[in-house]
């Protein structure tokens, strides 16, 4: 039986690659322990309180629209980076 990893309980997350919510942190809005083969990071991402993050809505505005395929336009080449990177995780959970 395996030790739970130390990495894990401090970000108080439930295992690798599971991403939560942290309302109390001061500027960011999510932490996530990404692991890719034996690499662990700690990765903190997320603007706290954007209003255009969540999936798309039904019947949301061209604006809204266009402001999330603009953030994705802008960070495409570090989300392409994969899971140690904040991009990807923004992208996945709150784009």
């Amino acid at each position: 039986m395996s030790k739970k990893d130390p990495r894990l309980e401090r970000a108080g997350v439930s295992g690798f690659n599971k991403p939560k919510r942290t309302p109390k942190h001061p500027k960011k809005s999510h932490v996530v322990v990404a692991k890719e083969g034996d690499k662990i990071k700690t990765i903190r991402f997320g603007e706290q309180g954007a209003k255009t993050a969540g999936k798309p809505k039904a019947g949301e505005s061209e604006r809204m629209k266009k402001k999330r395929a603009s953030f994705k336009a802008r960070h495409r080449a570090n989300i392409k980076k994969g899971k140690m990177s904040a991009a990807y995780w923004a992208d996945r959970e709150k784009w």
